[in-house]
Protein backbone atom coordinates (compact mmCIF):
# COMPACT_ATOMS: atom_id res chain seq x y z
CA UNK A 1 0.00 0.00 0.00
CA UNK A 2 2.87 2.36 0.80
CA UNK A 3 4.36 1.61 -2.61
CA UNK A 4 1.05 2.47 -4.31
CA UNK A 5 0.84 5.77 -2.42
CA UNK A 6 4.34 6.64 -3.56
CA UNK A 7 3.29 6.01 -7.15
CA UNK A 8 0.35 8.39 -6.77
CA UNK A 9 2.67 11.16 -5.66
CA UNK A 10 4.53 11.07 -9.00
CA UNK A 11 3.39 13.84 -11.38
CA UNK A 12 3.80 11.59 -14.46
CA UNK A 13 1.49 8.92 -13.05
CA UNK A 14 -1.04 11.53 -11.89
CA UNK A 15 -1.15 13.04 -15.41
CA UNK A 16 -1.92 9.62 -16.91
CA UNK A 17 -4.72 8.96 -14.42
CA UNK A 18 -6.28 12.41 -14.91
CA UNK A 19 -6.23 12.13 -18.72
CA UNK A 20 -7.81 8.66 -18.65
CA UNK A 21 -10.50 9.78 -16.18
CA UNK A 22 -11.35 12.90 -18.21
CA UNK A 23 -11.64 10.95 -21.45
CA UNK A 24 -13.79 8.30 -19.75
CA UNK A 25 -16.25 11.01 -18.68
CA UNK A 26 -16.32 12.45 -22.21
CA UNK A 27 -16.91 8.98 -23.65
CA UNK A 28 -19.86 8.45 -21.34
CA UNK A 29 -21.36 11.83 -22.25
CA UNK A 30 -20.76 12.00 -26.00
CA UNK A 31 -20.08 8.39 -26.98
CA UNK A 32 -17.38 7.02 -29.27
CA UNK A 33 -18.07 7.18 -33.01
CA UNK A 34 -17.39 3.90 -34.80
CA UNK A 35 -16.97 3.67 -38.57
CA UNK A 36 -19.40 1.88 -40.84
CA UNK A 37 -17.12 -1.18 -40.82
CA UNK A 38 -18.22 -1.77 -37.22
CA UNK A 39 -21.76 -0.41 -36.85
CA UNK A 40 -22.96 -0.74 -40.42
CA UNK A 41 -23.65 2.13 -42.78
CA UNK A 42 -23.50 3.30 -46.36
CA UNK A 43 -20.70 4.65 -48.53
CA UNK A 44 -21.76 7.02 -51.33
CA UNK A 45 -19.13 7.63 -54.04
CA UNK A 46 -19.13 11.07 -55.68
CA UNK A 47 -17.63 12.05 -59.03
CA UNK A 48 -16.75 15.71 -59.51
CA UNK A 49 -17.84 17.48 -62.67
CA UNK A 50 -14.19 18.37 -63.25
CA UNK A 51 -10.88 18.12 -61.43
CA UNK A 52 -10.24 20.57 -58.59
CA UNK A 53 -7.23 21.89 -56.72
CA UNK A 54 -6.53 21.39 -53.02
CA UNK A 55 -8.32 24.59 -51.98
CA UNK A 56 -11.47 23.71 -53.93
CA UNK A 57 -11.46 20.16 -52.54
CA UNK A 58 -11.27 21.53 -48.99
CA UNK A 59 -14.15 23.88 -49.79
CA UNK A 60 -16.22 20.98 -51.18
CA UNK A 61 -15.65 18.92 -48.05
CA UNK A 62 -16.45 21.85 -45.76
CA UNK A 63 -19.67 22.78 -47.58
CA UNK A 64 -20.99 19.21 -47.68
CA UNK A 65 -20.16 18.60 -44.01
CA UNK A 66 -21.91 21.83 -43.03
CA UNK A 67 -24.97 21.02 -45.12
CA UNK A 68 -25.34 17.49 -43.79
CA UNK A 69 -24.73 18.57 -40.19
CA UNK A 70 -27.39 21.28 -40.48
CA UNK A 71 -29.79 18.72 -41.95
CA UNK A 72 -29.31 16.63 -38.82
CA UNK A 73 -26.86 13.99 -40.08
CA UNK A 74 -24.17 14.67 -37.46
CA UNK A 75 -21.93 11.64 -37.89
CA UNK A 76 -21.52 11.79 -41.66
CA UNK A 77 -17.93 11.66 -42.90
CA UNK A 78 -16.89 13.44 -46.12
CA UNK A 79 -13.54 12.46 -47.63
CA UNK A 80 -11.74 13.65 -50.75
CA UNK A 81 -9.98 11.19 -53.06
CA UNK A 82 -7.37 12.66 -55.37
CA UNK A 83 -8.68 15.70 -57.27
CA UNK A 84 -11.80 14.34 -58.95
CA UNK A 85 -13.69 12.07 -56.52
CA UNK A 86 -15.09 11.97 -52.99
CA UNK A 87 -16.78 9.63 -50.54
CA UNK A 88 -19.64 10.42 -48.20
CA UNK A 89 -19.97 7.85 -45.41
CA UNK A 90 -23.30 7.67 -43.60
CA UNK A 91 -23.69 5.57 -40.42
CA UNK A 92 -27.10 4.34 -41.56
CA UNK A 93 -28.54 1.83 -44.04
CA UNK A 94 -32.16 3.07 -44.04
CA UNK A 95 -33.44 4.20 -47.42
CA UNK A 96 -34.88 7.45 -46.03
CA UNK A 97 -31.52 8.56 -44.60
CA UNK A 98 -29.68 7.62 -47.78
CA UNK A 99 -32.21 9.36 -50.04
CA UNK A 100 -32.07 12.51 -47.88
CA UNK A 101 -28.27 12.49 -48.00
CA UNK A 102 -28.18 12.04 -51.78
CA UNK A 103 -30.75 14.82 -52.21
CA UNK A 104 -28.61 17.23 -50.17
CA UNK A 105 -25.45 16.23 -52.04
CA UNK A 106 -26.97 16.65 -55.50
CA UNK A 107 -27.80 20.31 -54.92
CA UNK A 108 -25.00 22.59 -56.02
CA UNK A 109 -26.59 25.28 -53.87
CA UNK A 110 -26.70 28.30 -56.21
CA UNK A 111 -29.39 30.61 -54.86
CA UNK A 112 -30.93 33.36 -57.02
CA UNK A 113 -33.74 35.82 -56.31
CA UNK A 114 -35.17 37.37 -59.51
CA UNK A 115 -37.56 40.29 -59.90
CA UNK A 116 -38.97 41.22 -63.30
CA UNK A 117 -36.16 39.37 -65.07
CA UNK A 118 -33.37 41.02 -63.04
CA UNK A 119 -31.21 39.19 -60.47
CA UNK A 120 -31.94 40.96 -57.19
CA UNK A 121 -30.06 38.73 -54.74
CA UNK A 122 -27.90 35.59 -54.73
CA UNK A 123 -26.41 33.08 -52.33
CA UNK A 124 -23.08 34.87 -51.94
CA UNK A 125 -24.95 37.75 -50.31
CA UNK A 126 -26.39 35.64 -47.48
CA UNK A 127 -24.91 35.83 -43.99
CA UNK A 128 -24.80 32.09 -43.35
CA UNK A 129 -24.84 32.38 -39.57
CA UNK A 130 -28.17 34.21 -39.83
CA UNK A 131 -30.19 31.42 -41.43
CA UNK A 132 -33.16 30.34 -39.31
CA UNK A 133 -35.96 27.82 -39.75
CA UNK A 134 -39.06 28.28 -37.56
CA UNK A 135 -41.27 25.24 -36.96
CA UNK A 136 -43.74 24.58 -39.83
CA UNK A 137 -47.42 25.38 -39.28
CA UNK A 138 -50.13 22.84 -40.11
CA UNK A 139 -53.58 24.38 -40.58
CA UNK A 140 -56.57 24.22 -42.94
CA UNK A 141 -55.41 21.01 -44.57
CA UNK A 142 -51.94 22.22 -45.54
CA UNK A 143 -48.51 22.80 -44.01
CA UNK A 144 -46.51 26.00 -44.53
CA UNK A 145 -42.76 26.30 -44.01
CA UNK A 146 -40.39 29.22 -43.71
CA UNK A 147 -36.63 29.86 -43.87
CA UNK A 148 -35.34 33.27 -42.79
CA UNK A 149 -31.96 34.89 -43.43
CA UNK A 150 -30.06 38.17 -43.50
CA UNK A 151 -27.88 39.60 -46.28
CA UNK A 152 -24.90 41.94 -46.39
CA UNK A 153 -25.37 45.70 -46.46
CA UNK A 154 -24.12 45.86 -50.07
CA UNK A 155 -26.60 43.18 -51.16
CA UNK A 156 -29.44 44.89 -49.31
CA UNK A 157 -28.70 48.17 -51.14
CA UNK A 158 -28.69 46.41 -54.52
CA UNK A 159 -31.93 44.61 -53.71
CA UNK A 160 -33.62 47.91 -52.79
CA UNK A 161 -32.51 49.35 -56.13
CA UNK A 162 -33.77 46.37 -58.19
CA UNK A 163 -37.19 46.12 -56.51
CA UNK A 164 -37.86 49.87 -56.52
CA UNK A 165 -41.39 50.40 -57.85
CA UNK A 166 -42.09 46.64 -58.12
CA UNK A 167 -44.69 46.42 -55.37
CA UNK A 168 -46.88 43.28 -55.47
CA UNK A 169 -44.59 41.76 -58.12
CA UNK A 170 -43.23 38.23 -57.51
CA UNK A 171 -39.74 37.58 -56.20
CA UNK A 172 -38.84 34.30 -57.90
CA UNK A 173 -36.54 32.35 -55.59
CA UNK A 174 -34.47 29.65 -57.30
CA UNK A 175 -32.14 27.04 -55.90
CA UNK A 176 -29.91 25.60 -58.63
CA UNK A 177 -31.70 27.25 -61.53
CA UNK A 178 -30.71 25.32 -64.69
CA UNK A 179 -28.13 26.80 -67.03
CA UNK A 180 -27.46 26.06 -70.71
CA UNK A 181 -30.74 24.16 -70.77
CA UNK A 182 -33.92 23.74 -72.83
CA UNK A 183 -37.13 22.47 -71.29
CA UNK A 184 -39.43 20.19 -73.31
CA UNK A 185 -42.80 19.85 -71.60
CA UNK A 186 -45.59 17.60 -72.77
CA UNK A 187 -48.46 19.59 -74.26
CA UNK A 188 -50.86 17.23 -72.47
CA UNK A 189 -49.59 18.56 -69.15
CA UNK A 190 -50.17 22.17 -70.18
CA UNK A 191 -53.65 21.28 -71.45
CA UNK A 192 -54.72 19.68 -68.16
CA UNK A 193 -53.66 22.25 -65.60
CA UNK A 194 -55.84 22.61 -62.52
CA UNK A 195 -55.31 26.38 -62.66
CA UNK A 196 -57.63 26.64 -65.64
CA UNK A 197 -55.02 28.46 -67.75
CA UNK A 198 -54.83 27.85 -71.48
CA UNK A 199 -51.56 26.32 -72.77
CA UNK A 200 -50.49 29.68 -74.22
CA UNK A 201 -51.24 31.51 -70.95
CA UNK A 202 -49.31 28.86 -68.98
CA UNK A 203 -46.31 29.17 -71.32
CA UNK A 204 -46.37 32.94 -70.94
CA UNK A 205 -46.31 32.71 -67.13
CA UNK A 206 -43.50 30.14 -67.34
CA UNK A 207 -41.34 32.31 -69.58
CA UNK A 208 -41.86 35.34 -67.30
CA UNK A 209 -40.70 33.32 -64.31
CA UNK A 210 -37.62 31.95 -66.10
CA UNK A 211 -36.43 35.29 -67.45
CA UNK A 212 -33.15 36.43 -65.86
CA UNK A 213 -30.99 38.84 -67.81
CA UNK A 214 -29.46 37.10 -70.83
CA UNK A 215 -29.70 33.62 -69.26
CA UNK A 216 -32.79 32.43 -71.07
CA UNK A 217 -34.30 28.98 -70.57
CA UNK A 218 -36.50 28.20 -73.60
CA UNK A 219 -39.60 26.12 -72.85
CA UNK A 220 -41.18 24.16 -75.73
CA UNK A 221 -44.57 22.48 -75.59
CA UNK A 222 -44.29 19.18 -77.48
CA UNK A 223 -47.04 16.77 -78.55
CA UNK A 224 -46.83 13.38 -80.27
CA UNK A 225 -47.52 14.85 -83.72
CA UNK A 226 -44.74 14.67 -86.30
CA UNK A 227 -45.03 18.40 -86.88
CA UNK A 228 -44.52 19.20 -83.18
CA UNK A 229 -41.54 16.85 -82.90
CA UNK A 230 -39.96 18.26 -86.07
CA UNK A 231 -40.46 21.79 -84.77
CA UNK A 232 -38.69 20.94 -81.50
CA UNK A 233 -35.80 19.30 -83.37
CA UNK A 234 -35.48 22.31 -85.65
CA UNK A 235 -35.37 24.78 -82.72
CA UNK A 236 -32.71 22.75 -80.90
CA UNK A 237 -30.59 22.36 -84.04
CA UNK A 238 -30.79 26.10 -84.74
CA UNK A 239 -29.43 26.91 -81.27
CA UNK A 240 -25.97 26.11 -82.61
CA UNK A 241 -24.72 24.35 -79.47
CA UNK A 242 -25.85 27.12 -77.10
CA UNK A 243 -27.66 24.58 -74.95
CA UNK A 244 -26.09 21.34 -73.73
CA UNK A 245 -28.82 20.01 -71.41
CA UNK A 246 -32.34 18.92 -72.27
CA UNK A 247 -34.90 18.71 -69.45
CA UNK A 248 -37.85 16.71 -70.75
CA UNK A 249 -41.11 15.16 -69.58
CA UNK A 250 -40.64 11.42 -69.18
CA UNK A 251 -43.77 10.74 -71.26
CA UNK A 252 -42.51 12.48 -74.41
CA UNK A 253 -42.24 10.59 -77.69
CA UNK A 254 -39.34 8.13 -77.53
CA UNK A 255 -38.27 8.98 -81.08
CA UNK A 256 -37.53 12.58 -80.07
CA UNK A 257 -35.59 11.49 -76.97
CA UNK A 258 -33.50 9.01 -79.00
CA UNK A 259 -32.78 11.71 -81.58
CA UNK A 260 -31.54 14.14 -78.91
CA UNK A 261 -29.35 11.51 -77.25
CA UNK A 262 -27.91 10.70 -80.67
CA UNK A 263 -26.92 14.36 -80.96
CA UNK A 264 -24.92 14.00 -77.70
CA UNK A 265 -27.23 16.18 -75.63
CA UNK A 266 -27.51 15.37 -71.94
CA UNK A 267 -31.18 14.49 -71.52
CA UNK A 268 -32.81 14.56 -68.07
CA UNK A 269 -36.18 12.80 -68.04
CA UNK A 270 -38.40 14.16 -65.28
CA UNK A 271 -41.61 12.88 -63.72
CA UNK A 272 -44.98 14.52 -64.21
CA UNK A 273 -44.88 15.82 -60.63
CA UNK A 274 -41.56 17.60 -61.16
CA UNK A 275 -42.54 18.94 -64.59
CA UNK A 276 -45.88 20.40 -63.48
CA UNK A 277 -45.65 24.00 -62.21
CA UNK A 278 -47.91 25.37 -59.48
CA UNK A 279 -49.68 28.57 -60.47
CA UNK A 280 -51.11 31.39 -58.37
CA UNK A 281 -53.55 34.07 -59.51
CA UNK A 282 -52.42 37.42 -58.13
CA UNK A 283 -55.10 39.49 -59.88
CA UNK A 284 -58.06 38.97 -62.19
CA UNK A 285 -55.82 39.11 -65.25
CA UNK A 286 -52.41 37.97 -63.99
CA UNK A 287 -51.18 34.54 -62.91
CA UNK A 288 -47.65 33.66 -61.82
CA UNK A 289 -45.78 30.44 -61.16
CA UNK A 290 -45.66 29.86 -57.41
CA UNK A 291 -43.21 26.93 -57.54
CA UNK A 292 -41.72 24.50 -60.07
CA UNK A 293 -39.47 21.65 -58.86
CA UNK A 294 -37.79 20.95 -62.18
CA UNK A 295 -36.17 24.39 -62.35
CA UNK A 296 -35.55 24.74 -58.62
CA UNK A 297 -38.20 27.45 -58.16
CA UNK A 298 -38.86 27.26 -54.41
CA UNK A 299 -41.39 30.04 -53.94
CA UNK A 300 -42.56 33.32 -55.40
CA UNK A 301 -43.59 35.68 -52.61
CA UNK A 302 -45.11 38.97 -53.70
CA UNK A 303 -43.08 42.04 -52.80
CA UNK A 304 -44.70 44.13 -50.11
CA UNK A 305 -44.95 47.72 -51.40
CA UNK A 306 -43.29 48.88 -48.15
CA UNK A 307 -39.95 47.40 -49.29
CA UNK A 308 -40.16 48.69 -52.89
CA UNK A 309 -39.98 52.39 -52.08
CA UNK A 310 -36.19 52.51 -51.85
CA UNK A 311 -35.84 51.57 -48.20
CA UNK A 312 -32.98 49.15 -47.48
CA UNK A 313 -33.73 46.01 -45.46
CA UNK A 314 -31.38 43.15 -44.63
CA UNK A 315 -33.94 40.55 -43.50
CA UNK A 316 -35.52 38.09 -45.96
CA UNK A 317 -37.42 34.83 -46.00
CA UNK A 318 -38.23 31.90 -48.28
CA UNK A 319 -41.61 30.28 -47.70
CA UNK A 320 -43.78 27.58 -49.21
CA UNK A 321 -46.53 25.09 -48.59
CA UNK A 322 -47.05 21.37 -49.04
CA UNK A 323 -48.48 20.51 -52.49
CA UNK A 324 -52.22 20.06 -52.82
CA UNK A 325 -53.19 16.44 -52.36
CA UNK A 326 -50.46 15.65 -49.82
CA UNK A 327 -51.92 13.15 -47.28
CA UNK A 328 -52.69 14.76 -43.92
CA UNK A 329 -50.40 12.31 -42.13
CA UNK A 330 -47.46 13.49 -44.26
CA UNK A 331 -48.04 17.24 -44.18
CA UNK A 332 -45.83 18.00 -41.20
CA UNK A 333 -42.98 15.70 -42.25
CA UNK A 334 -42.99 17.19 -45.77
CA UNK A 335 -42.78 20.75 -44.44
CA UNK A 336 -40.07 19.81 -41.91
CA UNK A 337 -38.01 18.14 -44.61
CA UNK A 338 -38.33 21.15 -46.93
CA UNK A 339 -37.28 23.49 -44.13
CA UNK A 340 -34.24 21.42 -43.16
CA UNK A 341 -33.18 20.85 -46.77
CA UNK A 342 -33.28 24.50 -47.82
CA UNK A 343 -31.73 25.74 -44.58
CA UNK A 344 -28.90 23.22 -44.84
CA UNK A 345 -28.12 24.10 -48.46
CA UNK A 346 -28.16 27.84 -47.79
CA UNK A 347 -26.05 27.36 -44.66
CA UNK A 348 -23.39 25.38 -46.49
CA UNK A 349 -23.36 27.70 -49.48
CA UNK A 350 -22.77 26.78 -53.11
CA UNK A 351 -20.43 23.98 -54.11
CA UNK A 352 -17.48 25.22 -56.19
CA UNK A 353 -18.15 22.34 -58.61
CA UNK A 354 -21.14 20.08 -59.15
CA UNK A 355 -20.91 16.47 -57.94
CA UNK A 356 -22.59 13.34 -59.30
CA UNK A 357 -23.51 10.67 -56.70
CA UNK A 358 -22.77 7.06 -57.63
CA UNK A 359 -24.39 3.86 -56.42
CA UNK A 360 -24.37 3.65 -52.59
CA UNK A 361 -22.71 0.60 -51.03
CA UNK A 362 -24.18 -0.63 -47.75
CA UNK A 363 -22.47 -2.61 -45.00
CA UNK A 364 -24.97 -4.49 -42.77
CA UNK A 365 -24.66 -3.93 -39.00
CA UNK A 366 -24.21 -7.68 -38.47
CA UNK A 367 -21.10 -7.70 -40.65
CA UNK A 368 -19.86 -4.62 -38.79
CA UNK A 369 -20.29 -6.45 -35.47
CA UNK A 370 -18.10 -9.27 -36.80
CA UNK A 371 -15.43 -6.74 -37.84
CA UNK A 372 -15.51 -5.23 -34.34
CA UNK A 373 -15.15 -8.63 -32.63
CA UNK A 374 -12.20 -9.60 -34.82
CA UNK A 375 -10.52 -6.23 -34.27
CA UNK A 376 -10.92 -6.46 -30.50
CA UNK A 377 -9.47 -9.99 -30.55
CA UNK A 378 -6.50 -8.79 -32.61
CA UNK A 379 -5.80 -5.98 -30.15
CA UNK A 380 -5.99 -8.31 -27.13
CA UNK A 381 -3.72 -10.88 -28.80
CA UNK A 382 -1.19 -8.16 -29.62
CA UNK A 383 -1.10 -6.99 -25.99
CA UNK A 384 -0.81 -10.56 -24.64
CA UNK A 385 1.98 -11.41 -27.07
CA UNK A 386 3.84 -8.27 -26.06
CA UNK A 387 3.48 -9.09 -22.34
CA UNK A 388 4.71 -12.65 -22.81
CA UNK A 389 7.73 -11.43 -24.75
CA UNK A 390 8.67 -8.90 -22.05
CA UNK A 391 8.23 -11.48 -19.25
CA UNK A 392 10.37 -14.10 -21.01
CA UNK A 393 13.09 -11.61 -21.81
CA UNK A 394 13.46 -10.16 -18.32
CA UNK A 395 12.15 -13.10 -16.27
CA UNK A 396 10.26 -10.74 -13.93
CA UNK A 397 6.52 -11.38 -13.59
CA UNK A 398 6.13 -7.96 -11.92
CA UNK A 399 6.72 -6.26 -15.25
CA UNK A 400 3.52 -7.69 -16.72
CA UNK A 401 1.27 -5.38 -14.65
CA UNK A 402 2.84 -2.00 -15.52
CA UNK A 403 3.20 -3.09 -19.14
CA UNK A 404 -0.42 -4.16 -19.41
CA UNK A 405 -1.86 -1.18 -17.54
CA UNK A 406 0.09 1.47 -19.45
CA UNK A 407 -0.53 -0.24 -22.82
CA UNK A 408 -4.28 -0.57 -22.22
CA UNK A 409 -4.43 3.04 -21.02
CA UNK A 410 -2.57 4.16 -24.15
CA UNK A 411 -5.02 2.27 -26.35
CA UNK A 412 -7.95 3.70 -24.39
CA UNK A 413 -6.68 7.24 -24.87
CA UNK A 414 -6.19 6.72 -28.62
CA UNK A 415 -9.65 5.16 -29.01
CA UNK A 416 -11.28 7.98 -27.04
CA UNK A 417 -9.58 10.83 -28.89
CA UNK A 418 -10.20 9.42 -32.37
CA UNK A 419 -13.71 8.26 -31.46
CA UNK A 420 -14.69 11.63 -29.97
CA UNK A 421 -13.34 13.97 -32.65
CA UNK A 422 -13.47 11.61 -35.63
CA UNK A 423 -14.47 8.07 -36.54
CA UNK A 424 -12.77 4.79 -35.68
CA UNK A 425 -12.49 2.70 -38.84
CA UNK A 426 -10.56 -0.45 -39.73
CA UNK A 427 -7.50 1.55 -40.75
CA UNK A 428 -7.47 3.28 -37.36
CA UNK A 429 -7.63 -0.08 -35.58
CA UNK A 430 -4.71 -1.31 -37.68
CA UNK A 431 -2.78 1.74 -36.55
CA UNK A 432 -3.62 0.98 -32.91
CA UNK A 433 -2.25 -2.53 -33.29
CA UNK A 434 0.91 -1.03 -34.78
CA UNK A 435 1.14 1.35 -31.80
CA UNK A 436 1.23 -1.66 -29.50
CA UNK A 437 4.37 -2.71 -31.35
CA UNK A 438 5.98 0.69 -30.94
CA UNK A 439 5.01 0.53 -27.25
CA UNK A 440 6.92 -2.76 -26.94
CA UNK A 441 9.96 -1.12 -28.47
CA UNK A 442 9.82 1.87 -26.10
CA UNK A 443 9.22 -0.28 -23.03
CA UNK A 444 12.14 -2.56 -23.92
CA UNK A 445 14.40 0.49 -24.18
CA UNK A 446 13.20 1.89 -20.82
CA UNK A 447 13.34 -1.48 -19.09
CA UNK A 448 16.83 -2.25 -20.44
CA UNK A 449 18.14 1.05 -19.14
CA UNK A 450 16.55 0.72 -15.68
CA UNK A 451 17.06 -3.01 -14.98
CA UNK A 452 20.14 -3.97 -16.97
CA UNK A 453 22.24 -0.83 -16.58
CA UNK A 454 20.79 0.07 -13.19
CA UNK A 455 22.85 -2.70 -11.69
CA UNK A 456 25.99 -0.68 -12.52
CA UNK A 457 24.97 1.97 -9.95
CA UNK A 458 23.80 4.72 -12.32
CA UNK A 459 20.83 6.71 -10.98
CA UNK A 460 17.36 5.95 -12.33
CA UNK A 461 16.85 9.58 -13.35
CA UNK A 462 19.89 9.55 -15.62
CA UNK A 463 18.99 6.16 -17.05
CA UNK A 464 15.47 7.38 -17.86
CA UNK A 465 16.96 10.41 -19.58
CA UNK A 466 19.10 8.15 -21.76
CA UNK A 467 16.13 5.90 -22.55
CA UNK A 468 13.81 8.75 -23.47
CA UNK A 469 16.40 10.27 -25.77
CA UNK A 470 16.04 7.12 -27.87
CA UNK A 471 12.26 6.90 -27.36
CA UNK A 472 11.76 10.50 -28.52
CA UNK A 473 13.96 9.90 -31.57
CA UNK A 474 11.99 6.77 -32.51
CA UNK A 475 8.67 8.60 -32.08
CA UNK A 476 9.89 11.49 -34.21
CA UNK A 477 10.93 9.15 -37.01
CA UNK A 478 7.60 7.31 -36.84
CA UNK A 479 5.60 10.55 -37.00
CA UNK A 480 7.72 11.79 -39.92
CA UNK A 481 7.07 8.53 -41.75
CA UNK A 482 3.28 8.76 -41.18
CA UNK A 483 2.79 12.43 -42.11
CA UNK A 484 2.84 11.82 -45.91
CA UNK A 485 0.04 9.26 -45.47
CA UNK A 486 -1.92 11.65 -43.24
CA UNK A 487 -1.98 14.35 -45.94
CA UNK A 488 -2.39 11.97 -48.90
CA UNK A 489 -6.02 12.57 -49.92
CA UNK A 490 -5.68 10.02 -52.75
CA UNK A 491 -5.05 7.34 -50.09
CA UNK A 492 -8.05 8.22 -47.96
CA UNK A 493 -8.70 4.63 -46.88
CA UNK A 494 -5.45 4.51 -44.85
CA UNK A 495 -5.55 8.00 -43.34
CA UNK A 496 -7.02 6.45 -40.20
CA UNK A 497 -3.92 4.28 -39.91
CA UNK A 498 -1.62 7.29 -39.92
CA UNK A 499 -3.92 9.20 -37.51
CA UNK A 500 -3.90 6.51 -34.83
CA UNK A 501 -0.17 5.87 -35.27
CA UNK A 502 0.75 9.55 -34.93
CA UNK A 503 -1.58 10.08 -31.96
CA UNK A 504 -0.27 6.89 -30.32
CA UNK A 505 3.36 7.94 -30.77
CA UNK A 506 2.73 11.44 -29.36
CA UNK A 507 0.68 10.26 -26.39
CA UNK A 508 3.19 7.52 -25.73
CA UNK A 509 6.17 9.85 -25.29
CA UNK A 510 4.12 12.56 -23.53
CA UNK A 511 1.92 10.55 -21.14
CA UNK A 512 1.97 6.74 -20.98
CA UNK A 513 5.66 5.92 -21.37
CA UNK A 514 6.81 8.49 -18.80
CA UNK A 515 4.29 6.91 -16.40
CA UNK A 516 5.70 3.47 -17.18
CA UNK A 517 9.22 4.75 -16.60
CA UNK A 518 8.11 6.26 -13.27
CA UNK A 519 6.73 2.92 -12.09
CA UNK A 520 9.80 0.94 -13.15
CA UNK A 521 12.31 3.43 -11.77
CA UNK A 522 10.55 3.62 -8.37
CA UNK A 523 10.55 -0.16 -8.08
CA UNK A 524 14.15 -0.71 -9.06
CA UNK A 525 15.92 2.47 -8.00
Amino acid sequence: MAQVKSYLKDRRIIVLIVVVAALALLDLHYGVHLGIEFVGGTEIPLTLQHSVNTTEMSSLISVLQQRLATFGLRQVTVEGIGNSAMYVIVPSTTSSDINSTVSIIEKQGRFDGVVNGVAAINGSSILHGSIGSPAPIVANGTATWLVTFYVTQTAATRFAHVVFGQGNKPLYMFLDRPSNSIILISSSQLGNLSSGLSPSQALGAIQNALSMGNETIPVLSVSDSNQSIASAESFINSSDGKYSNIIASSNLNGTLISYLMGKNYTVHLESKANMTPTFQAISSNETIIESWPVVGLLSSPLLNPSITNGNVTESYEISGAAPAGTPKSQLLSYAQNQTKTIASILTGGALPVAVVPGTPTSIPPTLGADFLSVSELALIMAVIAMSIFITIRYRRVFLVFPILITTFMELFIIVSIIGLVGTIDLAAVAGMIAVVGTGVDAQIIITDEIITKGAEGTSAKKLLGNAFYIVWADAGLLIAAMLPLFFATSLVNIIGFSESTIIGALLGVLITRPAYGAIISRHYD
